[in-house]
């Protein structure tokens, strides 16, 4: 997430660069600032196991944080602030409904759980706020800048950007299941 995280605001400042309207541009610099927020945790997670944050800057980027980030860059460098929203709100929204539903879960163990402070980050209200901006934002420009003829090319790219997503995701599980032990 680290490492994703630093390409993803980068997609954000570019989103700003993009934005003129002054309710725009504050609320892509909350998100923004939302996500440069959120490096301590996983920094603190990552310094708890040994890794130094040097150490994570040096790691290679896994083929499908590449894919993911570098797609919602292109997309952001290709296309207008309504395109480049789009190909971002898979992962603001997604985070925020995950968080949400382990938040909620009565079987969810906060209790010794290494992921208490993960889960309840993307359950907090300041980030579910940033979240609903973002919603927001992206309803703004839609009602703006999308037309009917539009939807289909906004749809590829959410739709693109919601299977790389996936594939983000993905690779934690197939790497933690590599990790176990097999009889």
């Amino acid at each position: 997430d680290y490492l994703f995280l630093l390409h993803f605001a980068r997609a954000w400042g570019l989103l700003i660069s993009k934005l003129s309207a002054p309710d725009a541009l504050r609320s892509a610099t909350a998100s923004l600032n939302a996500i440069v927020s959120e490096l301590p945790l996983h920094l603190d997670y990552c310094q708890q196991w040994g890794i130094s944050e040097a150490a994570m800057a040096s790691e290679p980027e896994a083929v499908e944080t590449l894919n993911y980030t570098r797609y919602v860059l292109d997309v952001g460098h290709s296309g207008d602030a309504l395109e480049l929203l789009t190909a971002l709100m898979p992962c603001v929204a997604g985070y925020a409904e995950t968080g949400l539903t382990l938040l909620q879960d009565p079987a969810t163990r906060f209790s010794g759980n290494p992921y208490a402070a993960w889960i309840e980050n993307y359950g907090d209200e300041s980030y579910l706020n940033g979240v609903r901006n973002a919603l927001s934002l992206f309803e703004t420009l839609a009602g703006e800048r999308a037309a009917e003829q539009r939807f289909a090319s906004l749809a590829q790219i959410f739709t693109t950007a919601t299977r790389l997503e996936s594939a983000f995701w993905q690779m934690g599980l197939n790497h933690a299941a590599s990790l176990q032990v097999r009889p």
